[in-house]
């Protein structure tokens, strides 16, 4: 069991601190926050944790191992710094920064230290998203196409960094986990009316190996919460819908033949669609689990394995960013005259050993199994 110190109690902190203050794999020894309110929240319900409003405090304690930082992106890169230099693994909530260079620098710095960095990339610990995964590396698809991703909702509005940063990276982490691969090239337009020079809305396009196109779409200023997913490959075809909790994947035995026939006089629907095939639609059953809950197992399991590579595992998820800054605000910065063409890129490696992921969630979905017959009986 590691003791770990939980940089930032906000939005997204609690739930760190929750799980990671399990008693089995990890103990939450320090919690730092600069708002005593919350502070206080957090003596009330974990009296035996140290809270304080300077982070040096934890990172000076001996018996913390470990840090999670989720704190806004701009402190990302001081934090995760002092925390490796004092010889604590990481975990920092995504983006890892906002700059390529500070990225890189905390890289090496934790390779040189023999550190594990890891970015949280929650949604790869999704067991839908695992179960795509399975469904494209057996062929199931047949070669894809395309894929089309959708994540909007009103709010929480960001003034620290773009949308791109804040959504597109959980849909890029997903798509280089599937596809096993980096985008070649990217170009994206976007538009900000909230906070100046901060893109509310951002449209990208992706071009993977082996000629995939990705489509994102990515906004915290729309009326409906969505996070739609769809593959289109040469056999089948899948939705991806996350806001449906029962039925979240559709896979559809829908294709266009390679018959190919002369053109001759069409003149009815049904010679129409002749080419087209129309098969079943299959919802597989997938079990429900709490993707934080498998990631924040694996953080350990990392450290105990001795895994020490900036990835935080070997072939594991890196967070990089686009020289230069954001690849959406720069590609849309051309409408503003500044001439900014966007090139080649390595925007995010991801490539993640789909066995640990699954063990990981496996041993969460059991747990959760567990408690549940405990409380409702067999």
């Amino acid at each position: 069991m590691i003791r770990v110190a939980v940089i930032g109690a906000g939005q997204w902190g609690p739930n760190l601190i929750r799980n990671f203050h399990n008693k089995q794999t990890s103990e939450v020894a320090w919690v730092i926050d600069r708002d005593e309110a919350r502070l206080a929240e957090v003596r009330a319900r974990f009296a035996d944790v140290r809270v304080g409003t300077d982070a040096a405090a934890a990172f000076a304690d001996p018996a913390v191992e470990a840090v999670v930082v989720a704190t806004p992106t701009r402190t990302h890169h001081a934090l995760v710094k002092a925390a490796l230099e004092r010889g604590k693994h990481v975990l920092v909530e995504k983006p890892i920064t906002a700059d390529v260079r500070q990225s890189e620098e905390l890289a090496a710095l934790a390779e040189g230290a023999r550190r594990v960095l890891m970015v949280g990339h929650v949604f790869l610990y999704n067991v839908a998203v695992r179960h795509v995964k399975a469904l494209l590396d057996s062929g199931e698809l047949g070669r894809v196409y395309y894929v089309s991703m959708v994540r909007t909702n009103l709010g929480p509005v960001r003034a620290d960094i773009s949308a791109a940063w804040d959504l597109a990276s959980h849909d890029i982490s997903i798509v280089n986990y599937w596809l096993g691969a980096e985008p070649k090239s990217a170009s994206a337009l976007g538009g900000s009316w909230i906070n100046e020079g901060i893109e509310d809305v951002v449209f990208a396009t992706l071009r993977y190996p082996g000629e995939v196109l990705v489509n994102l779409h990515v906004s915290w200023l729309n009326p409906r919460k969505a996070r739609d997913i769809t593959v289109v490959g040469e056999k089948r075809m899948l939705t991806f819908d996350d806001m449906n909790l029962s039925e979240s994947l559709r896979i559809y035995d829908k294709r266009v033949t390679d018959e190919r026939t002369p053109m001759t006089y069409v003149d009815s629907f049904a010679s129409f669609r002749a080419s087209v095939r129309e098969g079943d639609i299959t919802i597989p059953k997938v079990a429900l689990g709490e993707p934080l809950r498998a990631e924040c197992d694996h953080f350990p399991r990392l450290h105990r394995l001795g895994a020490c590579t900036a990835d935080g595992w070997r072939g594991g998820a890196r967070g990089r960013a686009r020289p230069g800054g954001d690849p959406a605000l720069r590609a849309s910065r051309r409408t503003r005259g500044e001439g900014v063409v966007p090139d080649a890129i390595p925007l995010v490696d991801l490539k993640a050993q789909h066995a640990e992921i699954a063990d990981e969630v496996e041993r969460g979905f059991a747990r959760v199994c567990a408690q549940a017959s405990f409380v409702l009986g067999p």
